[in-house]
């Protein structure tokens, strides 16, 4: 299959590349390697890639924004995607109560020039893209349900991913565009975001700094290993039997404490935890659980990472990365 992929150079983004291009798939990867975090990340990621499947022809990379519709009309009409996978946009909760323009121009209209892209070839692809289980805002039955309301959002980010659920809903609408939404819950493993919880978490321990404990350690997250969240957007890609218009949730289908990932990740370090405890913080949810019933219903979905596997697996990976600099 031929597949662009946007957010190629991105934490998820690069696994998701290289199962795909494992499968015998072509991958057209974009990514405008954004500062947002450190740049000689993204650009590792992307040389492993290209080391990897480069010169076999099936990946090629390109440096581009998605906000730069003439750029992205040139490549979407040179490939002739049969899928596309959007994964692109500027993530963060936190970062979007400093930086709301931001996330307007990476986030909504971003995703309008692909969609715009989308419908504008002689045969649509399939739409496959990331939204955020941060649209459940301040919903306080667990797990959370796509069959749940989803018009309290707290932060702008969560906004952001709403309207593209909304945006993909007009486009399948007026245009018969295939579009599948995922709904991601907090994803981890190698190659992580340094700007996560379990990469800030490892470096504050490795480097004898307190660790900021949100809302006094009750939090609790539906930590998802990345293998997991890669199998099911493979099979959203690949599987049949979808509706015009989807949306799936798309995590672990476990709400784990905060404290007990914080005592996995010390015991795999080896030290002792120095814990501040603070208060809830601005846009964030004191708890996340994927009800994952429909996307197991639709494509035999089922994850096989637990933590006790996965963390392991993240810390041997952040001590080998951050050992070589």
């Amino acid at each position: 299959m031929r597949i662009i992929l946007t957010g190629a150079a991105g934490f998820i983004g690069f696994h998701l590349a290289r199962r795909l291009l494992s499968d015998g798939h072509m991958v057209w990867g974009l990514d405008n390697l954004s500062p947002y975090y450190d740049v000689n990340l993204k650009r590792k990621r992307v040389a492993l890639l290209i080391a990897e499947y480069g010169k076999a022809g099936v990946f090629d990379f390109s440096e581009t924004d998605i906000c730069d519709l003439a750029s992205m009309q040139l490549i979407f009409r040179e490939t002739q995607p049969e899928c596309v996978i959007h994964l692109a946009a500027q993530p963060g909760v936190r970062y979007s109560i400093v930086n709301p323009f931001a996330y307007q121009t990476a986030n909504v209209d971003g995703f309008l020039n692909v969609l715009e892209c989308c419908r504008h070839l002689p045969a649509a692809p399939r739409l496959v893209y990331a939204s955020s289980s941060s649209v459940y805002g301040g919903n306080r039955q667990l797990p959370f349900s796509e069959e749940q309301a989803v018009d309290h959002p707290v932060s702008l980010y969560a906004a952001t991913k709403r309207s593209n659920e909304l945006m993909a809903h007009v486009y399948t609408h007026l245009y018969g565009i295939q579009t599948i939404g995922l709904r991601f819950f907090t994803v981890y493993g190698p190659w992580y975001r340094p700007d996560m919880a379990m990469y800030l978490f490892a470096d504050a321990m490795t480097h004898g700094r307190p660790l900021k404990v949100f809302n006094y350690g009750e939090m609790r997250r539906d930590f998802t290993y990345v293998d997991d969240i890669v199998e099911g957007v493979v099979r959203c890609v690949t599987g049949d039997g979808f509706c015009p218009f989807e949306i799936f949730n798309i995590g672990n289908n476990r709400s784990e404490r905060l404290l007990d990932v914080i005592n996995l990740i010390a015991a795999e370090l080896n030290v002792s935890p120095k814990l501040e405890f603070l208060p809830m913080q601005d846009g964030d949810v004191p708890a996340t659980w994927a009800n994952i019933d429909k996307l197991k219903a639709k494509t035999g979905y089922e994850p096989k990472c637990s933590i006790n596997e996965g963390i392991p697996k993240f810390v041997d990976w952040y001590k080998a990365y951050t050992m070589l600099g």
